[in-house]
């Protein structure tokens, strides 16, 4: 259920797209709506791009990356010198992702992997600047373990659908057997992030709810 009225959640939108146009970004979106695709829209990508820049991020990893609609925000931040890990199990997302980004000319800063993504995460080394989460929803406890501490210090842990429709606060429950099923993963998630001293954590009610976990120590 959306949880803004759709006035503002417009308003949202339009705000976002200020200084922003790309006939390929107009394209991802088109195609997410035609196929029913989920992606995080365009205040939220720009609310991405913000945090990034804001810590001067180079090395991004996304665990979860579809055709590369977050992508397009992380690529614009870690500038040309950058690196965007993708990930995502269908190889025609990864196809459809470097025909895009290729095309908006940010596809020398992706590192993009087909497969799981907390496995290809593991085959990886070192820290990251930022490390975003946006897997199925029942393996968010698990991407915190696993990106908890390969966040630098001063880095940020970001997770897109923290609020679920408002399930985590027991709104809207009932209505998808399914979505109610990963509800508790989200929550414990959450709560996970919550409770390490060493992240300062704030859930920003933009679209679906957007935490964001600055690493202080």
């Amino acid at each position: 259920m959306p949880l803004l009225p759709p006035e503002v959640d417009d308003y949202l939108t339009a705000l976002a797209g200020t200084g922003l146009r790309d006939a390929v970004l107009d394209e991802m979106e088109g195609r997410a709506r035609e196929h029913g695709f989920p992606i995080v829209g365009r205040a939220v990508g720009r609310h991405l791009e913000l945090q990034a820049r804001a810590i001067g991020a180079r090395r991004v990893m996304e665990l979860g990356s579809g055709f590369g609609y977050s992508a397009f925000f992380f690529a614009r931040a870690v500038g040309e010198h950058g690196e965007v890990v993708c990930t995502d199990g269908d190889p025609d997302n990864a196809a459809l992702a470097e025909g895009y980004l290729r095309r908006a000319g940010l596809w020398e800063r992706i590192d993009y992997r087909v497969g799981d993504a907390l496995t290809s995460f593991a085959q990886l080394e070192g820290e990251f600047d930022v490390v975003y989460c946006d897997i199925d929803k029942d393996g968010y406890p698990d991407a915190w373990e696993a990106a908890r501490d390969r966040v630098r210090v001063g880095g940020l842990f970001v997770c897109d659908n923290t609020l679920w429709g408002g399930r985590v606060a027991g709104i809207g429950t009932g209505t998808s057997a399914g979505r109610d099923a990963v509800t508790p993963a989200i929550v414990a998630m959450t709560r996970a992030v919550a409770d390490d001293e060493r992240y300062l954590n704030s859930l920003v009610p933009l679209r679906d709810g957007v935490l964001v976990a600055l690493r202080v120590a």
